[in-house]
C-alpha cells in the first residue's frame, strides 16, 4: 500500500503522523518505507531533529548523509516553501525525476510525506496537490486542532477532491494550543464529509 502524507499547511504534524504510521505497519509485520522527498529549512551540519531525521530513526535506520540522502534527495537551506528555497540556489526540483523516484519504494507499505500543505508550490507550475495526483496514490490528509483548522481542512478537502485525489482519512494532530477538544473538531468536520477521521493525541506518537 502506498499513501502520500499532506497537510492543511505547514506545522500541523505530517512527520509526527507518519511516524505512526510506520509504528503501526511496523506492529503488523509488514515492510515499510518512507520518503521525504522534498525538505526545507535543513541544515547539513546538524541533521538532527530534522523531518528526515526523525523518520529514519522511526525506520530504524542510521542518520548519516548516505541515509539522508536516500530518503530526501531535494534539500534545501531556506525554510521556505520549496519553489522560493529551490530558486535562491538555482537548483530546481525536476517534478518528472520526483515522481519517478516516489514511484521506487517496494516495501509492502510506502508513506511519502510531502512538504508544506496540499497547494504548497513546487515550482512556477505544480503544487504539491499536482505530485499527488500524478502518482496517482491515496492521500492522508493530517490537520491540526488550533483555532482556524475546520476552514483550512475544509477548503485542502475542495482543493485534493478537485483533482480527483482519493483521500484516504483525515488525521487530527492534536495542536500544541487548542481551543477545544480535538473530538469536537472532528464531530464538526463529519458534518461536511465521508472521508473517515481519527485523532491522534499529543504525545500519542
Amino acid at each position: 500500500m502506498k499513501a502520500f502524507v499532506t497537510g492543511t499547511g505547514t506545522g500541523v504534524g505530517k512527520t509526527f503522523v507518519t511516524r505512526q504510521l510506520i509504528r503501526e505497519a511496523h506492529a503488523a509485520g509488514r515492510t515499510v518505507e518512507a520518503l521525504k522527498p522534498v525538505i526545507t529549512g535543513f541544515d547539513p551540519a546538524a541533521p538532527e531533529g530534522s523531518d528526515t531525521a526523525l523518520l529514519l530513526q522511526a525506520l530504524g535506520r542510521p542518520v548519516n548523509r548516505e541515509t539522508i540522502a536516500a530518503i530526501s534527495p531535494w534539500r534545501y537551506p531556506a525554510p521556505l516553501s520549496p519553489d522560493m528555497a529551490a530558486a535562491r540556489e538555482r537548483r530546481p526540483i525536476p517534478f518528472d525525476a520526483l515522481i519517478a523516484f516516489c514511484r521506487s519504494g517496494t516495501a509492502d507499505d510506502v508513506f511519502i510525506e510531502g512538504v508544506g500543505g496540499a497547494m504548497t508550490p513546487l515550482d512556477d507550475r505544480h503544487t504539491v496537490r499536482d505530485w499527488i495526483a500524478a502518482l496517482d496514490i491515496p492521500a492522508i490528509l493530517v490537520a491540526g486542532s488550533y483555532l482556524g483548522t475546520i476552514s483550512h481542512t475544509l477548503t485542502a478537502l475542495e482543493a485534493l477532491h478537485a483533482e480527483r485525489v482519493a483521500i484516504r482519512e483525515i488525521v487530527i494532530s492534536e495542536s500544541e494550543l487548542s481551543p477545544v477538544p480535538p473530538a469536537e473538531t472532528a464531530a464538526t468536520l463529519a458534518h461536511f464529509t465521508t472521508v473517515p477521521i481519527r485523532i491522534v493525541p499529543r504525545g500519542g506518537v
